[in-house]
């Protein structure tokens, strides 16, 4: 496998790691941050401009055909960065199903709109119990007449709040953990019956919890074919563990040059403490792991578009339980060498600290996703 970069994109990530350098320091996150807005317009505009809205959206919608490496390039970036737009939500995760799995009209009217920053989206599919069991959803869309009427309760939508729409899973017919009967539905977010509670994480991005009360909506809502979207999400989630893989690899780089400057200029004894021979040994720990980390992201962005299920879910999961392992360690170690001023929050190493933390949880943690690589290695013996 090569896993050299094309000329365009080695210009794409430093043209990218240049803007965020400039544009998007520590201070500035600080503010969109206390915004609780959850995205700078000035920024998600730039990011327009620069074609990463539609990057891998088809270039009959205004995208350029790109795919999970070229995502895997720009998350691993703003992972350096600590950006908190909603790229993940907006880009990866809603426009990635209207792209896999909508009409073309559908793909028409929001691709674009996506591409030129001027349309916000969020995927509302987690629920209360259901823990990562993709298939566990309670939410029920009920026929009437030619609509459907929905209700229920989904739980950390990322950026919910923030979305103009919201696509939504809602089990039309079997039992709440059957993967038979999973329908995505279109639903404004400003929809009657809809109600979103707005909250921060510990690491600054936005995620909400969202009710559906008697929502209506008709058929022209449904995205993909109905009782049959269970395949549509796992491969969306599979590509977002990818970005989140490549994010992570991102932190932990700013996370060892942090720690690096950070031993350099502290003194102890009248010298650097990074002339101690066993804080070496534990920085060069984790650079290994964050090497170790990179060749799982590039594992599992170069499977993720693959439609071999067994396949594609294995590399992914094989590349979330290694990078959370190796972010655990980085973080961990690199909270240890900055001393007590690791923890404050005028610490970059802190906020990195604490993205680790997150990315490790969502879409599975590091155990979770090991159980899946075991029972299917075992499956497969069997």
């Amino acid at each position: 496998m090569n896993f050299n970069l094309t000329d365009e994109q080695q210009m794409l990530q430093d043209s990218l790691r240049r803007f965020l350098a400039n544009e998007y320091g520590f201070e500035k996150r600080g503010q969109i941050i206390a915004s609780g807005q959850g995205r700078d317009n000035g920024t998600w505009q730039a990011l327009a401009e620069m074609g990463l809205l539609g990057f891998t959206f088809p270039e009959a919608h205004d995208g350029l055909g790109g795919n999970a490496i070229d995502t895997m390039l720009v998350m691993e970036s703003f992972g350096r960065a600590l950006v908190v737009e909603p790229y993940l939500a907006t880009v990866v995760l809603g426009g990635g199903l209207v792209r896999d799995a909508g009409s073309e009209a559908q793909k028409a009217a929001i691709l674009p709109a996506i591409t030129a920053g001027e349309h916000f989206m969020a995927f509302a599919h987690s629920e209360p119990g259901a823990r990562y069991h993709l298939n566990q959803v309670s939410t029920k869309a009920a026929p009437s007449g030619d609509d459907f009427v929905i209700n229920g309760h989904k739980t950390a939508v990322l950026h919910g709040a923030q979305a103009d729409q919201l696509i939504v899973s809602a089990r039309t017919i079997g039992a709440d953990n059957d993967a038979y009967g999973l329908t995505l539905f279109l639903i404004d977010r400003t929809a009657e019956g809809v109600t979103v509670s707005d909250f921060a994480t510990h690491d600054g991005h936005r995620t909400a919890e969202i009710r559906f009360t008697n929502v209506t909506v008709g058929s022209a809502a449904l995205l993909g074919p109905q009782d049959r979207a269970a395949a549509v999400i796992e491969k969306a989630t599979d590509l977002a563990i990818a970005a989140l893989c490549a994010e992570a690899v991102g932190v932990m780089e700013a996370m060892n040059a942090a720690t690096l400057e950070y031993t350099r200029t502290r003194k102890q004894f009248g010298v650097p403490i990074a002339k101690f021979q066993v804080l070496q040994h534990n920085m060069a720990d984790m650079f290994i792991a964050t090497e170790q980390a990179r060749s799982m992201a590039i594992l599992a962005a170069s499977e993720a578009d693959s439609d071999d299920r067994a396949r594609r879910r294995t590399a992914v999961s094989m590349a979330k339980t290694l990078v959370g392992q190796s972010a655990r360690a980085v973080g961990q170690k690199g909270v240890q060498l900055h001393g007590g001023m690791g923890v404050t929050d005028e610490m970059f190493a802190a906020h990195l600290f604490k993205r680790l933390t997150l990315i490790n949880l969502l879409f599975g943690d590091a155990d979770h996703h090991l159980a899946q690589v075991s029972d299917a290695l075992l499956a497969k013996s069997a």
